[in-house]
C-alpha cells in the first residue's frame, strides 16, 4: 500500500480500453499542477498505456499499486 494521497480519484474499473485512460486524462485536464489523480483500472492495457501517456504527456507517474481485483495508478500533473 502506498501512503501516496490522492486530490481525486477516477474509478474506471469495468471500463474497455481505452476508457480507464480517457478518463485519466480528462481528470488531469481539470486538475491543478502538482495535484495527484488516482486511477482505479482492472484493464492490463492500462499497465502500459498509462506509464506511457505519462510519459509523452510530461506527467509524472508516482506509483502503481496492483491489488488483488485491479490496479491503483498515482499520477502528479506537471
Amino acid at each position: 500500500m502506498t501512503d501516496i494521497e490522492p486530490d481525486e480519484t477516477v474509478d474506471a474499473r469495468g471500463a474497455a480500453c481505452p476508457g480507464p485512460l480517457m478518463d485519466l486524462i480528462g481528470q488531469i485536464r481539470d486538475a491543478e499542477a502538482g495535484d495527484v489523480v488516482r486511477l482505479l483500472s482492472d484493464t492490463d492495457q492500462s499497465l502500459t498505456d498509462v506509464p506511457e501517456w505519462a510519459e509523452e504527456a510530461g506527467n509524472e507517474l508516482l506509483a502503481i499499486e496492483e491489488l488483488d481485483d485491479h490496479n491503483a495508478f498515482y499520477v502528479e500533473k506537471a
